[in-house]
């Protein structure tokens, strides 16, 4: 019974972790648009981008263990973790398409990435 307690007592603890896990990966990802700008129009934009790529990166891998230390502790359902592994994959097809030259494809998936990460930070049940 104790276990079941402190499980519940750190469930609203991981959905916390969760929702800042997801509002900065939609930060950087409109961080990532920002730089995008930047690379069309400075010398230093490109630096930038390739900067805040990694951090996205990050970000999304974040979000992945946000997502299962908001799962296992209260034995919720699995589908943010889904949608976090996701989103992970998402990036790294990104990122791909970003080292590729490729920014017929680069640039709508960054849209959707930015909308999808939006959807997910403003879900209300984490």
């Amino acid at each position: 019974m104790t276990t079941q307690v402190t499980a519940t007592a750190n469930a609203p603890r991981s959905s916390s972790f969760l929702r800042i896990a997801i509002a900065l990966q939609t930060l950087t990802l409109f961080l990532e648009a920002v730089s995008a700008g930047l690379l069309l129009t400075s010398s230093y934009g490109e630096t930038l981008h390739s900067v805040g790529a990694r951090v996205m990166y990050g970000a999304s891998m974040l979000y992945v263990l946000a997502a299962v230390l908001a799962w296992r502790p209260g034995g919720g359902s699995p589908r943010p973790v889904r949608h976090a592994s996701g989103f992970l994959v998402l990036a790294s097809v990104q990122v791909v398409l970003g080292i590729a030259h490729v920014p017929s494809v680069h640039l709508p998936l960054g849209v959707l990435m930015f909308g999808l990460s939006v959807l997910a930070l403003s879900r209300r049940n984490l």
